[in-house]
């Protein structure tokens, strides 16, 4: 069994057993509010390690037509379906993040890169194709665990400002990475915001 069959396993059991503890049940607080802020309706955005994507459901019901959700698992995005039955089918992506090739102009991460096994290939890799999903001049908006990365720590991994910066400056310009202000209770304290806009060459 290839690492991209064991990852799709694991997550699917995950939401078969119902084991998904950081599933809040709505988009989150910083998402929504940034969201908001999103001027053009045209933009094509992906929301990569979606879940039960929530946030993705808020993006369509204001008025993003261009949205494209991706998940390993067929799980979620089936039962995203079925919530959001009028969203296209075609842009629900069941395959690996580090398989996808096609770009975006808004790369949504809602703890997405925290999920993954933290080991340097993953880390950075996740920046290089984040990079590449990326049309010049795009961004990768999201948040991410600020709690120290521990050797027998599970998901959701995470790592210091440092670490997370020395894995994305090469491919981008760091606009902000900060604590979040306006994280949901149970994570206050816990998360980093960040926009960082794809720089022209790596």
């Amino acid at each position: 069994m290839s690492n991209s069959e064991n990852q799709e396993a694991y997550w699917t059991n995950r939401y078969q057993e119902n084991l998904t503890g950081w599933d809040i049940g709505n988009p989150s607080l910083p998402m929504k509010s940034y969201i908001d802020q999103l001027s053009n309706k045209d933009i094509k955005i992906l929301i990569p390690g979606a879940g039960n994507a929530y946030e993705a459901e808020y993006l369509f019901h204001q008025g993003f037509r261009n949205v494209y959700v991706l998940d390993i698992s067929n799980v979620p995005l089936q039962q995203f379906k079925s919530r959001v039955p009028g969203f296209p089918s075609s842009h629900l992506l069941h395959q690996n993040f580090f398989e996808l090739a096609d770009t975006y102009d808004l790369i949504l991460e809602q703890t997405f890169f925290c999920s993954l096994e933290p080991t340097v290939e993953n880390r950075s890799g996740y920046a290089k194709q984040m990079y590449e999903l990326l049309n010049p001049g795009g961004k990768l908006v999201g948040l991410w665990f600020k709690h120290p990365l521990r050797k027998d720590s599970n998901r959701p991994f995470g790592g210091t400002k440092e670490e997370y910066l020395s894995y994305l400056t090469p491919y981008f310009s760091e606009h902000s990475l900060a604590d979040c202000y306006n994280s949901i209770p149970p994570r206050m304290g816990n998360e980093f915001f960040g926009i960082f806009q794809r720089k022209p060459t790596a």
